[in-house]
């Protein structure tokens, strides 16, 4: 699943780069277009990378940002997805054994197999002995468990957000600093480096927020993505569980882990003879 994680995030960012790319080159044909019909001087259009160069060295964390972002929404809709969170094969399958009575093929399927459905339902299965609202509270716990999971990762979009416009912000006010630094040296006599300095003032901004809006947006979506699919899983959790024969279950221990959970020592039988004897 990283491979793939990391496959569709190279996808991401090279269509990104080749769309940028692809309306540099038309709006550079457009201007050479419109230059040669009207007869006048050609303007130089600086290129993708030359406006990225006059961002200064604020580009450099802008870029990173830029790239953690996608990674987390590559990450975040195949997390919150329904085939990874409640794979339709694992429904079924857990049906299969519950028409059949067969808790224990369903936990040990559900520990074979893992995902948030199978997670949830693995620990359901063990709490069936306890009772229902046992079972109701495990549940409970272990989608909140889920949903800390998927939210953990989903919340630093939210993050991004955040630090990008003040990443920007920050590009901003080194820009000005060099701007005013030129106008006090050399005053209006050196227009391009004045200019330059301005350049790194509206791209730093500019990049900051390209990033921040996708990212809160993302942030939004991916949330109410997840809120979504945890409670299908609830849903189907208690379609499951209806008419579940609890009296019949009560005691059993269903699943491998380890009961740590013994009676007190002072009540077994050497215990109390000791205590005769003295």
């Amino acid at each position: 699943m990283k491979l793939r994680n990391l496959y569709l995030l190279s996808l991401l960012i090279a269509a990104l780069l080749a769309v940028a790319g692809g309306l540099q080159a038309q709006q550079e044909s457009a201007a050479v277009t419109a230059a040669a019909e009207g007869g006048k001087p050609l303007v130089h259009n600086k290129t993708l990378m030359e406006q990225i160069r006059e961002g200064g060295w604020v580009m450099f964390p802008i870029f990173a940002i830029s790239v953690a972002a996608l990674y987390l929404i590559v990450d975040g809709s195949l997390r919150t997805g329904a085939k990874k969170a409640l794979p339709a094969q694992h429904v079924e399958s857990v049906r299969s054994f519950f028409r059949q009575g067969d808790y224990v093929g369903a936990y040990n399927y559900c520990k074979a197999n893992p995902s948030p459905f199978t997670n949830v339902c693995r620990v359901a299965i063990s709490m069936l002995g306890e009772g229902k609202v046992a079972v109701e509270d495990a549940i409970f716990a272990e989608i909140s468990k889920e949903n800390s999971h998927m939210q953990t990762y989903i919340s630093y979009l939210s993050v991004i957000g955040v630090c990008a416009p003040m990443v920007g912000l920050l590009g901003t006010v080194t820009g000005m600093i060099r701007a005013f630094s030129v106008l006090g040296s050399s005053g209006i006599g050196d227009p391009s480096s004045l200019s330059q300095a301005i350049g790194e003032v509206l791209v730093a901004t500019a990049s900051g927020l390209f990033i921040a809006i996708p990212a809160f947006f993302a942030f939004y979506l991916l949330r109410n993505r997840a809120a979504k699919v945890l409670h299908d899983i609830q849903d189907t959790m208690a379609g499951l569980l209806r008419k579940m024969p609890y009296e019949q279950l009560a005691g059993a221990h269903i699943g491998d882990e380890e009961l740590y959970a013994a009676a007190p020592n002072w009540l077994t039988a050497p215990a109390v003879a000791a205590n005769v004897n003295a």
